[in-house]
């Protein structure tokens, strides 16, 4: 199994934006600086619009930027790239949780196959 070392970013939305200028704005603009960044292997992005429950409401967007070690991220974050995407973001109020690790894959397309119910 190849390793994945992923930035996981959660975020909010200008308290004067919609959601939807957020995500597309996020998509779009913001988007084309980001995918810039050096070692980015993957990139996924989900627009939230949903919590599960009261305490989990609030979020607009979560992204999840893959790369092949921690020591790529790093680089990616140290990169020009990186500090224009950061720069764009300039001052927007919105809210941000940002964190890294080692992705695992714990149930997948393959795993799905082999536990199919017995046929009748």
């Amino acid at each position: 199994m190849t390793a994945v070392y992923n930035l996981v970013v959660l975020a909010s939305r200008p308290p004067d934006w919609t959601h939807e200028r957020f995500i597309a704005w996020w998509r779009g603009e913001h988007a084309d600086l980001t995918r810039a960044l050096p070692g980015l292997r993957h990139w996924r992005h989900t627009a939230l619009d949903r919590a599960l429950e009261s305490r989990s409401e609030g979020w607009d967007g979560l992204s999840v930027l893959s790369f092949d070690t921690a020591d790529d991220l790093d680089r990616a974050l140290a990169s020009p790239e990186w500090a224009a995407a950061v720069a764009q973001v300039g001052d927007m109020r919105g809210r941000r949780i940002a964190v890294m690790g080692e992705e695992a894959s714990l149930f997948g397309a393959a795993d799905q196959r082999a536990v199919q119910p017995p046929s009748t």
